[in-house]
């Protein structure tokens, strides 16, 4: 074996981990062991849209994945009734636990059983992963307690006294509660080792808040980014076309506690609208309201008031950032510009259409596109209000520090909507900035710097560092309404938003949207072995997974396309589209022997589940099975560890050798 001098650079910092012999061998030992177990298991979840109750229930039950080992460790053993309270105790143990101490008549002899019951899943879940793993992830007080009663038996007739002793211990002490909880969790966390979401938190649905909030905790995972993510990050990074379309949003689903949470000020735009458009019906701004979110008439036509004021305001702030890039080529889309106010129609591609109505009293049709002085200032007011917000700058920075716009794992591409093609399926080159041009990998990579782009700050001073030259701030912060509504996005990858169109437009022939090529185009197994040679992912069993269109699998649509090579899991996670798709979201499992993919019904509520112990019914369709169980050595943090290892058999042969000297403790 050869060592050049850079390796032996390289070998000299490795030292200083493992500074012996002894310990690179041990380590070596450690990594060869970690490559013979089961590949952990990854949950992809797509489309999320604000649910944070039915996405906390799926990570809690691990896509029902938690009720299956209960069924197969206690099968006919216990009752069912006793399978349904075990299952909801684990997914809500606080809650769950109020509820049986209130009921229960031999406390003591509950805690014994049921302890007993979680000690036995707890086991099942942590089977696939090393001592080293299952320690790190065990809460701080009972770390020891936990891990004794995991690697002890009862059925070792030496040991069952022992652990009959910890358990009894626990319960006289008045630590069961406490243990229950720490169990639960530690089992939930356990059943899933990677989570990745392929886009959009955010939207119609009340929790993406909670849901960051859930995700800031989490312990691994990943997010690629979705249009309605990057909506929200363009409002925080001030684009003023994006605050309005997350507010229009949010009044169209009258969906104000993610707004509240991040302390947005609205009084400001209530007062406008009330003043600018009190006579105004707004009956086509009327908010969509989901069951259970109720509203009096007088907040219904106030919120319609705000609505159509937004909207407006959205449009005004749209049309002068597309004067600003006429590169962009959406100049077609500044509509106020076609309509003629006196007839009421509006014109577009040579054709007249009839408007819904015509009442702007702030549009002036000379120069459509002008902010009045009251406009001004209640935006200057909404800006502040986004910029100065902590808690959702704090949420941001998260999915900015977890989140990219493609990703690469064990053999998938995953990415949220597209990748933009031309006619004949090949890569389309989109231009992001004037004279830079890309497609695919290189079209992905770079978004990516353009987003990053306009957060670039002075982390000491605040002040603005400079940002990369290719990408000037200002312009990265413009491009966010690009990605929002571009037709070469590949977050959107539509003819045109038909928003406009289907606010004020009578005729529903201008609310289509045509889509792009890779929609077109992806249940053709060549164009996605195409898309995943330009992305370089390796494997025989390779795949692209992505959201953001619906399946609609009550007309029989089927998530799995081009014979495999596809996964589309944007089941309809929102309420808003159950009755569009039939069912309430997807959760793909990919486990040590192969996909499976879970289709969800509509959940209800987390008082259901815990007082009812109701769950959500998932049906499994399996997609692909491994001949043989994936190990971590078939995964690419096995790839990791193989180089690692060649790493240390190098360190060895140095200290063997005397190119590098031992440092003795």
């Amino acid at each position: 074996m050869k060592i050049n001098e850079q390796d032996k650079h390289y070998l000299q910092l490795l030292s200083q981990s493992f500074p012996t012999i002894a310990d690179a061998a041990k380590e070596i030992i450690n990594l060869e062991a970690i490559m013979n177990l089961p590949k952990g298991t990854e949950h992809f979840l797509a489309d999320l849209h604000g649910e944070s109750e039915a996405f906390q229930h799926v990570l809690k039950n691990a896509s029902g994945n938690i009720k299956r080992k209960v069924n197969e460790l206690f099968g006919n053993t216990i009752r069912e009734s006793e399978k349904k309270e075990l299952c909801t105790l684990i997914y809500y143990p606080e809650q769950k636990l109020e509820l049986i101490k209130a009921q229960e008549t031999d406390l003591d002899d509950w805690y014994r059983i049921t302890v007993h019951q979680l000690v036995k899943v707890c086991r099942e879940v942590s089977s696939k992963y090393t001592r080293s793993k299952v320690r790190k992830s065990l809460p701080e007080d009972f770390s020891y307690i936990i891990e004794e009663l995991l690697h002890e038996r009862t059925d070792d007739i030496d040991k069952a006294a022992y652990v009959a002793v910890i358990v009894n211990t626990i319960i006289s002490t008045g630590r069961a509660d406490d243990f229950i909880c720490a169990i639960c969790n530690v089992i939930q966390r356990l059943s899933i080792d990677q989570l990745h979401i392929l886009g959009d938190i955010y939207d119609r649905g009340p929790g993406a808040h909670k849901i960051m909030d859930t995700l800031r905790q989490y312990h691994s995972w990943d997010i690629q980014w979705g249009n309605h993510d990057i909506l929200w990050m363009g409002a925080s990074a001030g684009n003023d076309a994006c605050i309005c379309n997350v507010l229009r949003l949010c009044l169209r689903y009258a969906n104000l506690s993610t707004i509240e949470e991040y302390g947005i000020n609205l009084v400001p735009l209530a007062t406008f609208a009330l003043e600018l458009y009190g006579d105004d019906s707004c009956e086509e701004f009327l908010p969509k309201l989901l069951p259970g979110n109720e509203m009096d008439e007088k907040t219904r036509q106030l919120t319609a008031k705000m609505h159509k004021a937004i909207s407006v305001l959205q449009f005004k702030c749209e049309a002068q950032i597309f004067d600003r890039h006429p590169e962009w080529d959406m100049k077609d889309r500044c509509l106020f510009d076609n309509i003629d106010y006196k007839k009421g129609i509006c014109t577009i591609d040579g054709k007249e259409y009839e408007m819904k109505s015509c009442h702007f009293p702030t549009i002036d049709p000379k120069n459509t596109s002008f902010f009045t002085e009251e406009e001004k200032l209640l935006m200057q007011k909404l800006h502040h209000s986004f910029r100065i917000s902590e808690k959702l700058h704090k949420h941001i920075r998260t999915i900015l520090s977890h989140g990219c716009m493609y990703a690469i794992h064990n053999s998938n591409l995953l990415f949220h909507a597209s990748i933009p093609l031309n006619d004949d399926g090949s890569l389309k080159e989109v231009e992001i900035y004037p004279g830079k041009k890309y497609s695919g990998k290189d079209l992905m990579h770079n978004i990516g710097m353009v987003i990053r782009a306009a957060f670039q700050t002075n982390s000491a001073s605040g002040e603005l560092a400079s940002a990369p030259e290719e990408y000037p701030r200002e312009y990265a912060r413009d491009y966010f309404l690009y990605l929002w509504c571009g037709k070469d996005s590949p977050l959107f990858d539509k003819s045109k938003m038909a928003t406009f169109e289907r606010y004020f437009l009578k005729d529903e022939e201008t609310f289509k949207e045509e889509k792009g090529n890779y929609f077109k185009l992806r249940d053709s197994e060549e164009i996605c072995d195409r898309i995943l040679d330009a992305f370089e992912v390796k494997g025989k069993n390779r795949h692209i997974i992505n959201g953001h269109v619906p399946v609609h699998a009550s007309k029989g649509e089927n998530p799995i396309k081009a014979g495999g090579k596809l996964m589309v899991i944007d089941g309809g996670f929102s309420e808003a589209y159950h009755n569009e798709t039939g069912i309430a979201g997807y959760t793909l499992v990919y486990h040590s022997r192969g996909f499976q993919l879970v289709q969800h019904e509509p959940f209800k509520s987390s008082r259901d589940a815990i007082v009812k112990e109701t769950d959500i019914k998932s049906t499994i369709q399996i997609v692909e099975m491994s001949a043989h169980r994936m190990l971590v050595a078939d995964t690419d943090k096995g790839e990791e560890l193989r180089a690692q290892i060649t790493d240390l058999k190098e360190l060895l042969y140095a200290y063997r050798h005397g190119i590098i000297t031992e440092k003795r403790r």
